[in-house]
């Protein structure tokens, strides 16, 4: 599902070059949950936005699906991203102008999802996430826990083939990372394929395989976490 070989990543300034990926390669099946971890610097975040088609490598390929998408266009790279990746950020990343419902709804209107359709496919996400009672509320007014809900139930509104997840209980307590780390392994028995960043060991614990990044290379590779 996910192949990438001798993926590099710059950044350059007129004074200073910084890589941030060095010759980074890896493959995600499908199906499988993969975490990400290393130091903060490693190149994890920078790692993850190329794989979400955020941004392009410096060098490298990247095939996803068997097609190659490292260089494409930005135009191209969010038809590619649309109903296929699923992003869940640390900082939720809601629209705090937009209730519960609107936000989780937003990537069906750019899908052109039907109003109808839309409405079906919104109602059973947020009961599937348990925060239907919350539909008519807005960012502000919910618990952090209850927000990352809503963050990952906008994610997988959808159906993506690929959820992308940095630091999913960065913000949050024990409890709702608890939560929200089942959340994500439930997803994944369903047939999700899940790529996490994240700092936390008990989170990695819930992956199949834990890949360590280190000044932008991978160090190791372990298997069968769990």
């Amino acid at each position: 599902m996910i192949k990438v070989n001798e993926l590099e990543k710059v950044f350059r300034t007129e004074e200073i070059e910084t890589v941030a990926l060095d010759k980074v390669s890896l493959a995600v099946d499908k199906g499988e949950f993969v975490a990400i971890m290393g130091p903060s610097g490693c190149g994890k975040s920078t790692l993850l936005n190329i794989l979400g088609l955020l941004d392009n490598p410096t060098g490298g390929s990247y095939q996803l699906d068997d097609t190659e998408v490292a260089n494409l266009k930005e135009k191209n790279r969010t038809k590619t991203r649309k109903g296929n990746i699923g992003f869940v950020f640390q900082s939720f990343n809601l629209i705090d102008e937009l209730n519960v419902f609107e936000n989780v709804e937003l990537p069906l209107i750019y899908q052109r999802v039907p109003v109808r359709k839309r409405k079906e496919m919104v109602d059973a996400i947020l009961k599937r996430m348990a925060i239907s009672h919350r539909a008519g509320h807005f960012p502000q007014q919910l618990s952090g826990g209850q927000q990352q809900r809503v963050a990952i139930a906008r994610a997988v509104v959808s159906n993506p083939k690929i959820i992308l997840a940095d630091e999913p209980t960065g913000n949050l307590d024990s409890k709702n990372g608890k939560e929200v780390m089942e959340l994500l392994s439930e997803l994944n028995k369903e047939g999700s394929t899940i790529v996490m960043v994240t700092h936390s060991i008990r989170d990695s614990k819930y992956a199949h395989r834990v890949i360590n990044l280190f000044d932008g290379r991978i160090v190791d590779s372990v298997a069968d976490q769990m």
